[in-house]
């Protein structure tokens, strides 16, 4: 089943425990971000500090009701531009509630190679992120088999990784 719109927006809305993401891919084609990326290749930066908007008012929300949000991205040095541009946000992101962690492959195999993109809500359902190489997204689809295996990679993700705060210490970004 393919999911938008108000049935997609529900997922985010009615999960009971936690939303959780796997992001694999080095920049995602997304033409809500096109007018705030053309800012960032200009030079304009967000204040962390005062940065809110409908996402981080959400994952207040979220926190507020005893729910977890979170996502891993995996990536690889040197940081796409997209990546810069998306840790950008991160900061502001982590401080409203959501539990971010990046799982760096550069000098080591990736332990989730050829896992695509997905969210999981509650450990019950999975919602496979399907993409063209370029980043731009073909859909969304329940996904109809046994989720075990995701639960699993979100288990190796979250072992393999570090938050986000740390990591960014660590490459002096």
């Amino acid at each position: 089943m393919r999911l938008d719109g108000v049935t997609w927006q529900a997922r985010f809305r009615d999960f009971t425990t936690e939303a959780w993401r796997l992001e694999t891919l080095p920049a995602y084609n997304v033409p809500q971000e096109e007018e705030e990326l053309r800012a960032f290749r200009a030079g304009e930066r967000i204040d962390p500090h005062a940065h809110s908007n409908s996402y981080t008012e959400d994952l207040k929300r979220v926190r507020r009701e005893g729910k977890l949000k979170g996502r891993v991205h995996i990536v690889t040095r040197p940081l796409s531009e997209y990546l810069r541009y998306e840790f950008m946000y991160y900061l502001p992101h982590v401080w409203a509630g959501e539990d971010i962690r990046i799982m760096d492959v550069t000098d080591r195999p990736n332990p989730l190679a050829g896992v695509t993109d997905y969210w999981m809500f509650d450990k019950r359902e999975v919602v496979l992120m399907n993409y063209l190489p370029d980043g731009t997204q073909i859909d969304r689809t329940v996904f109809e088999g046994d989720i075990s295996p995701y639960i699993e990679y979100q288990r190796i993700a979250i072992a393999e990784s570090v938050p986000f705060e740390e990591y960014v210490k660590g490459i002096g970004a």
